[in-house]
This record gives structure tokens, sequence and C-alpha cells, in this order.
């Protein structure tokens, strides 16, 4: 993938005597304190900007990718994945194009510029709703890791429950509870995003982890002749079959919003030349991450694949050292969605700050307004994550709505109103049909989601 040569050819140094305001705009994280010094360091290293921008993209939609393989089939399943990961890189690229022009430092500042405040206030609500829905997702799949999951009349056991026995203790809202306190909200506590950058690398690497020992596991038993090769392409045998396609493209599309960090990265680095190499490298790397995890998840369990895969990895697999494996998988993941949660938390805090106190001073400076907003925040996600059922709710609403705008619209609509004359012929075509498929195909996803809903409550 590349990004081309529309990224502004200067650089730009980021070094210490550099200022960036943060005038309590959304999205921008404050490197700077008091005096113009870095407040933790000179500035973000090329890993860790990767890592940072990696494990934003690589979250919780990963676990229902092998369900998308399910509706799809695996060739245009993979092609869709190719598709977005390229409209994605075709999305930013404008983002980072207007902003250099506009000399804005965050996504709500391009918004502003082409928008005005209306604009920039749509755009703190989409991140505000999507990273709150994605938030909630990583709750749940870590209740249905440690605590187990029922789908269709069928309980799945949890880790915890597997190695001890059903206790008070390893119920869901006590598991949800401790990893709160213990875990997020010492994570939260940082006010700059290069400061996650070891937990960033951890989570990157334990989301390999789980790619390789699934397809380590689907390739054995593919050589002992144990697994029954899944649909190529998808299964249309009547009208609801086909309004059912169109269910899989808010779930394609949250996996790969990413842009509400891309300030916030090309911000901290010494050079901010390097965010076009950033974003190529991080999003081939998790296109990567997102074809294995798809193919070889859907190879596994085939038909029998559930919304969220980490489920299916509760059963004897058919191999030797089944129950290790089972639980090496699901704990080495959820790990990884804990440590991703801090880096969304963050984009979505300055947001809210932004949305709520807009003439205040920056949230990095007013430490009783960043615990409170934090405290409150980690309590609410909290409990939606306790009275949500299935991560496929949660990302088709999140998905068909705020992500689509993040990721597609927004970026589209600034180079169709170019308020700069910088657009070229092409970029406007490429807007046009980018608007046309997110609104078409998510408007659609949305309709079947509804008519499904409707028709099960009617049942």
């Amino acid at each position: 993938m590349t990004i081309g040569s529309a990224f502004p050819e200067e650089r730009r140094s980021r070094g210490k005597r550099k200022h960036v305001r943060e005038e309590n705009a959304p999205l921008i994280s404050s490197s700077w304190e008091g005096d113009g010094e870095f407040d933790e360091l000179n500035g973000a290293s090329f890993a860790g900007a990767v890592f940072n921008l990696s494990t934003t993209v690589i979250g919780a939609g990963i676990m229902s990718l092998p369900a998308t393989m399910k509706v799809l089939g695996l060739v245009p399943g993979i092609a869709m994945i190719i598709f977005f990961a390229f409209l994605t890189e075709a999305s930013i690229e404008l983002l980072i194009r207007f902003s250099r022009v506009g000399k804005s430092t965050s996504y709500g500042e391009v918004m502003g510029d082409s928008f005005g405040g209306t604009g920039k206030m749509l755009l703190q609500i989409c991140v505000v709703i999507n990273n709150i829905g994605s938030m909630v997702v990583y709750m749940i799949i870590i209740g249905d890791v440690l605590s187990g999951t029922s789908s269709s009349g069928v309980h799945h056991y949890g880790v915890l429950e597997g190695w001890f026995g059903e206790h008070w203790w390893n119920e869901r809202f006590f598991v949800l509870l401790v990893t709160t306190l213990v875990i997020f909200a010492p994570l939260v506590s940082f006010k700059r995003v290069d400061s996650l950058r070891y937990t960033s690398a951890l989570s990157v690497a334990l989301a390999v982890v789980f790619v390789v020992i699934t397809a380590g596991i689907a390739v054995v038993k593919m050589l002992n002749g144990s697994i029954q090769m899944p649909n190529f392409f998808p299964v249309m045998s009547d009208l609801t079959s086909v309004w059912n396609l169109f269910t899989v493209v808010p779930i394609l599309v949250t996996a790969f919003v990413c842009h509400y960090n891309v300030h916030i990265i090309d911000n901290e680095l010494e050079d901010s030349s390097q965010i076009k190499p950033i974003v190529r490298t991080s999003l081939a790397l998790c296109s990567s991450v997102y074809i294995a995890t798809s193919f070889f998840g859907y190879l596994l369990f085939g038909e029998f694949t559930l919304h969220d895969v980490l489920a299916n990895f509760d059963t004897d697999l058919g191999i030797p050292n089944s129950a290790a494996l089972n639980d090496v998988v699901r704990v080495s993941y959820a790990a990884h969605l804990m440590l991703v949660f801090p880096i969304i938390f963050h984009a979505m805090r300055l947001n809210l700050d932004g949305l709520l106190f807009p003439s205040a001073r920056p949230l990095s400076s007013e430490n009783c307004r960043f615990i409170l907003i934090s405290a409150v925040l980690l309590s609410l996600i909290f409990l939606a994550a306790n009275f949500i059922p299935s991560i496929w709710d949660a990302f088709q609403f999140t998905g068909a709505t705020a992500a689509v705008c993040i990721g597609y619209i927004f970026p589209a609509a600034m180079a169709l109103k170019d308020p700069h004359g910088i657009a070229t012929l092409r970029d406007k075509f490429h807007s046009v049909l980018m608007i046309l498929l997110a609104v078409l195909s998510n408007g659609v996803a949305l309709y079947s989601d509804a008519f499904s809903l409707f028709n099960n409550t009617r049942a």
C-alpha cells in the first residue's frame, strides 16, 4: 500500500522548540507543559508510532472477522479486507493533506477548517460514540473469555470457570470490575499517548500469538483430514441471505478506523514526514493479521464460527493439548484487548472534554477534570458492557454510524468542499465513490439489522 506523493514534500521538524497547540481541540495530545519542553520524551519513535497506530486498528474487530467470512465466503471476504485497507489509506491521505495545508494539528481542527464549529462538534460526537462502542465491545469480549458466554442456548465456559468452577468471584460483573480498577484505571491515567508505546508493542505481539496458534491448529487439522473446506463464495438461497451480506460492512468499517489517533501520533513525532511510512506500515501489518485471522479462524470452525470467535475456543479442538491451547489463545487475546483499551480511551476522553468544556484550560493541565472525566467514562463503559449481550450488536451500530463517518464520509466531504482548492478531479471522484459506498452499504446494513431485530422481537 502506498499513500503516494500527495503528502507535502517539506519536512517539518518536531524538535524540542516546536510548540504544538492544544487549545482544547479534540485529538491533540498535550506534549508541552509550561516552559515549552516535552513533559516526557523529546519525540515519539517510528517503531513506537507504528505500534500505537497498529494497536488502534487491531482491536476487538478482529474477533468478528471470521464470522464475516462465514457470511461472505473466503474469496469475497479476503477481497473486502484488502479493499477496506486501501480505502482507509486513501481517506487518511486526504485527512493529512488537508491538515498540512490548513496547518491543522488535529482531526477536529481540520474539520473546523472545512465546516466550521458545527463540523468540529460533529466529529467530536462521532469519535465519542465510536470509541465508547469499541471499548464496550472490548469489555464484553474480556467478560466472555474470562467468565463465559451463552449463544443459542449453549453456555460457553470462560477460562476462570474452566480452571476453578463457578464461583461468585469469577462471574462477569466481578471480573470486569476488577479488570477496570486494577488494569484499565492505571493505564488510562497517562496523559501522553506515546507513554503507551511499550504496552502497544506488547498488544500487537499478543495479537500475533493468537494468529500463529490459530493458524497452527488449522494446519495440523488440515493435515490429518479433520477439517472440511469452507465456502469460497456466499450461499445466497433467498432474498434474506442477500440482505445479510450487507450486515458485515459495519464490522469491516469498524476494523480499520484509526483516523482519530493519526494526529495525536503525528504531533508527537520528531519528524512528521514519517507519518506516511508509519501509516503504510501499520495498515500493511494490520491487513496481514486480519487476513490470517479471518482465513484460519473460519477454516478451523467453519459454519460453527460464532460472532466472537474466541467463544469457539472452549471445546475439544481434536489435537493434543487442546485445552491448554484454548486457554493460551483466549487469555492472550483478552490481554491484548486490555492493552488496546487505553489507546482508544485517550482520544475519546479528549473529544468528550472538547465537547463539554470547549473554553477550559487543556485537559492535561487540569488534574481534577482529568480524573473526573476518566472515572465517569470508565463507569459508563463498565455498566454498558454488563448489559449489552453481543459484540455483533455493538459493532453493527457503531460501524454503521459513527465509524463510517470518521473513517470515510468526513475525509471525503473535506475533499469535496475543498476550502483551499487543492483537491484534484481524481480526489473528488474517489470522494464521491467513498461516500456513495459508505452511505448505501451502511444504510442497507442498518435496515437489515432493524428488520432482523423486529422479526426476533415478534417471534
